[in-house]
């Protein structure tokens, strides 16, 4: 089997609409499809939902659902609130950094930018509290040749440790992280 691409991911939400608008104005994603089910196709369980999908481009799709019969949103209060995310590339440091004005400019609070060394992001969180990161890249090939060539040597030594391995420790240099 050869999986083709992501055909969707899907989150909760708690508005569909204020959800879709949040999206189309600070990340002009396109509004492409809405279904509405009274039960889960799935499951057959009665439970009414709106599930709505945004282009994310490249055929990329980022889904959500509205469930007003089930309790209020929460999350994995064991996973630090940083770790669960999603990113998302951009063409580059100027988009990225006018995305950054827009957001500030509403009052949405913006991390960053934060220099990676082969990338550099900021983060946010959308109107249902999900964290978002967008990433341009930076790095040259001979850079991610370099972490390519480490990556399982880098997995065999967190898997015996559980201890961050210093293979690619020339990323946290002052030489690349100006």
């Amino acid at each position: 089997m050869t999986i083709k691409k992501i055909h969707h991911v899907a989150y909760r939400c708690h508005d569909t609409k204020a959800t879709v608008e949040w999206y189309l104005k600070y990340l002009h994603m396109d509004f492409v499809l809405a279904i509405a089910e009274d039960s889960v196709p799935s499951t057959k369980e009665p439970d009414p939902y709106m599930h709505v999908f945004l282009d994310a481009g490249n055929g990329n799709i980022l889904a959500f659902f509205e469930l007003p019969n089930s309790p209020p949103m929460g999350r994995d209060t064991n996973t630090p609130a940083w770790v669960q995310h999603l990113a998302f590339e951009v063409d580059s440091e100027e988009e990225m950094m006018n995305v950054k004005q827009r957001l500030e400019a509403d009052g949405i609070e913006v991390i960053g930018p934060t220099n990676h060394t082969i990338f550099k992001s900021i983060y946010f969180r959308d109107p249902n509290g999900h964290r978002l990161e967008l990433a341009v890249n930076t790095g040259t090939a001979q850079m991610y040749q370099q972490l390519d060539d480490v990556k399982w040597a880098m997995l065999e030594e967190w898997t015996r440790t559980r201890k961050a391995p210093m293979h690619a420790k020339w990323m946290h240099t002052q030489e690349f992280n100006q």
